[in-house]
């Protein structure tokens, strides 16, 4: 079938997997091509969210950057006859295709992350090929959480705390600013996101690996966040977001101590804003990421995932001195949130119409960048060409 893309809202409801795996092709690229030290570098990595945005680019660079074996969990659609599967999908699909060539170990296990039976294969999994491991990602993004334990179903809310917030934001289906009004959420909808999106997880993770013996001494382990500035601070940090990411905060210290034993090392990783299929949802952020990347773009500052996630692991996650803020997390955002590109971003902000949008922003960077997301407008393919929708894990 010629695969073209299908856009409703903030999600493409197809993939095209040749456009996919060309571009980890070039996401693994640019990894060989950096000249990283391999003094600190990992054996063997579990990607908790392996599949997509910065997930995919933690495997890709782990692999690619250092040799490492890896174990990745994901939730992905397969393909059918007549229908794509997910980007993740076939972003593994490529990447197993890729590390096999090279001979590095890559295993995928497809499944709901949060519950105890993916908890249980992946040890099993880990047992029966890599063994112990020395760095763990946390990069799960949902807008729901089964608990594993009572199986109640907790769902997150993108709401401020506290008071209404009103704001602009960019409708990507009209091509429309407007104004968003947001109401405060409420004490269960604060800790209904908390659930879904704070360290209980994390923890839940780390603990299951270090009863299994598969901790290594002094291993690494980061979950993933993003913090902002003024501008996105209502809708992140005084936000059931926020409060989701204080306690990635409080789980990090909270590692630390109950396995200092081992030498762990969990730290929470603040990462700039970026095109992901998480972020497209979330009010305001399609018109502020539209925005930095004018600035950023024109700074000659703008990156994409991986060269953020190459920069996390060469500066931070494998440094031997590496700089942390007061809340010993690994900062890879400082790019955009200075003070200096932030008064440009915030200039634009005030003065940005319905009008003057495309003239201001870089929404064109924006969309491609988020077709990109689903492997459309990937460079070097040919979207004219019959594709086969059905691809294997290798």
């Amino acid at each position: 079938m010629v695969i073209s893309p299908k856009v409703r809202g903030f999600i493409c409801t197809n993939a095209h997997p040749v456009g996919c795996a060309k571009s980890v092709e070039q996401q693994i690229a640019y990894v060989q091509a950096q000249p990283l030290s391999t003094d600190n570098a990992p054996k063997n990595v579990l990607i908790l969210g392996c599949s997509t945005g910065y997930g995919l680019a933690s495997r890709i660079t782990a692999s690619f950057g250092y040799g490492a074996n890896t174990v990745g969990v994901c939730f992905e659609k397969a393909p059918s006859e007549r229908k794509t599967g997910t980007a993740g999908f076939y972003n593994t699909a490529a990447f197993h295709q890729q590390a096999q060539a090279a001979g590095i170990q890559a295993h995928t296990l497809n499944g709901d992350a949060f519950s105890n039976d993916m908890k249980d294969q992946v040890i099993a999994k880990l047992k029966e090929t890599i063994g112990k491991v020395d760095l763990v990602i946390y990069s799960l993004a949902s807008p729901r959480r089964t608990d594993p334990v009572s199986g109640e179903v907790f769902k997150s809310t993108l709401k401020p705390v506290g008071q209404a917030y009103t704001t602009k934001t960019y409708d990507t289906d009209k091509d429309m600013i407007h104004d968003v009004s947001l109401e405060p959420a409420s004490e269960q909808e604060i800790a209904d996101t908390i659930k879904v999106m704070g360290g209980e997880d994390w923890e839940l993770w780390i603990k299951a690996l270090a009863n299994a013996d598969l901790l290594a001494e002094g291993a690494t382990t980061t979950a993933y966040t993003y913090i902002g500035k003024k501008l996105t601070w209502p809708i992140y940090g005084s936000a059931t977001i926020g409060k989701a990411k204080e306690d990635l905060d409080r789980a990090a210290s909270a590692l630390n101590a109950e396995f200092a034993n081992l030498n762990i090392a969990a730290h929470v990783s603040s990462l700039k804003a970026l095109v992901t299929q998480a972020s497209s949802a979330i009010p305001v952020m399609p018109l502020y990421i539209s925005l930095i990347y004018k600035v950023m773009k024109a700074e000659g500052t703008h990156e994409g995932c991986i060269e953020q996630i190459v920069g996390l692991f060469d500066e931070c996650l494998l440094a031997d001195a590496p700089a942390m803020d007061d809340m010993r997390r690994f900062r890879m955002d400082a790019k955009e949130t200075n003070d200096a590109t932030q008064a440009k971003i915030e200039a634009l902000w005030t003065q940005v119409s319905q009008d003057n949008f495309h003239e201001l922003s870089d929404y064109a960077g924006y969309h491609a960048d988020f077709l990109k997301l689903f492997g459309f407008g990937v460079e070097g393919v040919d979207y004219t060409a019959d594709v086969d929708p059905l691809v294997e894990w290798v």
